[in-house]
């Protein structure tokens, strides 16, 4: 027997619906791997100081001068972020921090932008940085060292706390939010 042009012979087993065997594997692996982010998320959350902790008064040096401590902010809601000038996640989510600080500024909330630059230099990077990139994060800048650094158990950044207007922690995240994830944030810490 001949086959004719253009006709095919018999397909093996299981080679039918190989293309949806595969779909099914793509789609159930992204489901794992979205549950394995998702865990993973609530394990890093997990790890940040809890909600309803006071947390230690450390004297922060502002960029613009003077000293200052949370403590000293009791009756408004802070919005303090743990960011550096060579962090681009922090620099990218940094004009949205800004921008809902001002405009949730009226409603009690304080804008606390901590940077983790180091060494002998870093007030000439954040300088560099505030008035190449960012001249609005001026008077929010303050320096967070090490000790505090720990205190608030920042080992990624962007890090974000918000603390409640009695000074304790309401919530956290670590890494970069969206703006609307940020007003969100925001405007669910203002209620409480």
């Amino acid at each position: 027997m001949t086959q004719q042009a253009g006709t095919e012979g018999p397909k093996p087993p299981g080679a039918r619906g190989d293309g949806a065997k595969t779909a099914l594997s793509v789609v159930a692996v992204l489901g794992l791997a979205a549950l394995a982010f998702l865990g993973v998320r609530e394990g890093q959350r997990a790890r940040l100081v809890p909600d309803g902790s006071a947390p230690p008064a450390f004297p922060l040096r502002k960029h613009a001068g003077g000293s200052m401590v949370l403590a000293d902010l009791k009756g408004q809601v802070v919005m303090l972020d743990f960011w550096a000038t060579w962090c681009p996640p922090c620099r990218e989510e940094m004009p949205s921090l800004v921008k809902l600080a001002k405009e949730y500024e009226s409603q009690g909330l304080v804008f606390v932008a901590a940077s983790r630059d180091e060494g002998a230099t870093a007030e000439q990077e954040v300088d560099y940085f505030l008035n190449r990139f960012q001249p609005d994060l001026k008077p929010y800048v303050v320096y967070a060292d090490d000790d505090m650094a720990r205190a608030f158990q920042v080992n990624a950044l962007p890090t974000l706390y918000f603390l409640d207007r009695d000074g304790k922690v309401t919530d956290a995240q670590r890494g970069m939010l969206s703006e609307d994830g940020l007003r969100r944030r925001i405007e669910r810490a203002l209620k409480k």
